[in-house]
């Protein structure tokens, strides 16, 4: 019986799991109140309850830095403490949380490894994918570091060639379009953002995967800002390798994150590093067997109790509903769009196409310089964003999730208008 099933057996709905914060018991007594549509405040008030975040702090940079909530951090703080009293690994911790990011991701549990972060994974595929000089990779200009310097370095060192475009903020065919202009016969990888982390766009990813497999060209996916900002369905993407960090929309500790590689595509990603786990058997000094899963990328010991926090977080964020979180945090963004375009000199850079935001809103003022305001917002108003730099986008971003609420928005607008108004 998975999960899901023990949850209905039970006669137990999304609205009686445990709630998320309960500092008497790990296990907990506590639940989150009834999910009343009409007036949902009293729901999320309760989830924001689940978190230490400070009160009189508008935390708006969860594409940067996710906070995780209480249930997640004791989960972490007793877990090391019962591995530290008998001086174990925990290891079997990972398999137990590959079974539940499988079913979050809904991908093949064979498929999943665990990582530090989105960067880590996203080099393993960098550096694992057989490229030659010439060969070329394309990935969008808006790509994160962390997407982007992996292949960069590959470039650097083996003298593959890279490609760029820019994403077209006003339609998904649009930017499949300016991909396809670029594939040549030399092409041999396409990678994009699921969601760009300076302006929040949406790319379709299950075109850019069919365009990809006609090609046969591989398709990598950085999801950083998809995980736990709207459901993820690898099966229906149909992507050869997805990469995502845990400490940003999903809820869980730093130092987490997932790669998934598809089955029947895991032997054509080389090993860039090897340990312990990594074989399913060897004899010295003839040779090595790899794992035939993903777990060949988990080398060595980890700091397993980590994983067991991102295992509770994505426990938590599915018995809220991943549809719900999606629904509650692109209803903030567009709540927040709408009264930005009010404020004079205003210019949202965000696509202005609902199916191709969610959660994230980057503006700019043409009253005031954006670090200028980013540091002001932080300064005078205590309102932590993050400043968007890349390709000269010169912006603020603003990124609302379930600890967030309508009247934090509120906030924000009247703190821009005062700062717009006194220049």
């Amino acid at each position: 019986m998975n999960r899901k099933n023990f949850i209905g057996a039970m006669g137990l709905g999304a609205s009686a799991i445990l709630a998320p914060g309960c500092r008497k018991n790990i296990s907990g007594s506590s639940i989150l109140p009834d999910y009343n549509s009409v007036d949902p405040s009293s729901y999320w008030a309760a989830v924001r309850r689940g978190y230490v975040l400070d009160a009189d702090r508008v935390y708006l940079n969860c594409g940067g830095l996710g906070p995780a909530p209480s249930r997640v951090l004791e989960a972490v703080e007793l877990k090391s403490k019962e591995l530290q009293s008998i001086s174990e690994t925990g290891y079997s911790l990972l398999d137990q949380a590959r079974i539940v990011a499988a079913e979050y991701l809904s991908a093949d549990s064979d498929g999943i490894c665990f990582t530090r972060n989105a960067t880590e994974s996203n080099s393993i595929i960098a550096a694992g994918l057989k490229l030659k000089k010439g060969d070329e990779v394309i990935f969008e200009s808006h790509a994160h570091p962390g997407g982007s310097f992996p292949w960069l370095n590959r470039q650097k060192r083996d003298g593959i060639a890279v490609k760029v475009f820019d994403p077209d903020s006003e339609s998904m065919e649009g930017s499949v379009e300016r991909i396809l202009k670029l594939i040549t016969p030399r092409t041999r990888v396409i990678q994009v953002s699921h969601i760009t982390a300076p302006t929040g766009i949406l790319f379709d990813v299950k075109a850019i995967a069919a365009l990809a497999r006609e090609k046969g060209i591989w398709f990598h996916v950085d999801g950083a800002q998809s995980a736990g900002m709207i459901p993820v369905n690898l099966q229906a993407i149909g992507c050869d390798s997805y990469a995502t960090s845990g400490h940003k929309w999903m809820g869980g500790p730093r130092g987490t994150g997932i790669l998934f590689i598809a089955k029947d595509r895991m032997d054509d990603v080389e090993c860039s590093h090897l340990g312990g786990h990594s074989e399913l058997e060897y004899e010295l000094p003839d040779g090595i067997t790899y794992q035939p899963s993903a777990r060949r990328h988990e080398y060595g010991t980890r700091n397993t109790e980590l994983v067991e926090g991102l295992r509770v977080a994505m426990e938590l964020q599915e018995s809220i509903g991943l549809e719900r979180i999606e629904a509650y945090g692109s209803g903030l963004a567009n709540y927040l769009q709408s009264k930005l375009r009010e404020i004079d000199g205003t210019r949202i850079l965000t696509p202005s196409d609902p199916k191709m935001r969610r959660s994230i809103t980057a503006f700019a003022s043409s009253r005031i310089p954006f670090d200028t305001l980013s540091n002001r917002l932080m300064r005078e108003y205590r309102m932590r964003c993050r400043q968007v730099t890349e390709r000269g986008l010169n912006a603020v971003r603003l990124s609302t999730h379930i600890f967030n609420s309508k009247s934090e928005c509120d906030r924000v607008v009247e703190a821009v208008a005062e700062i717009t108004k006194s220049v």
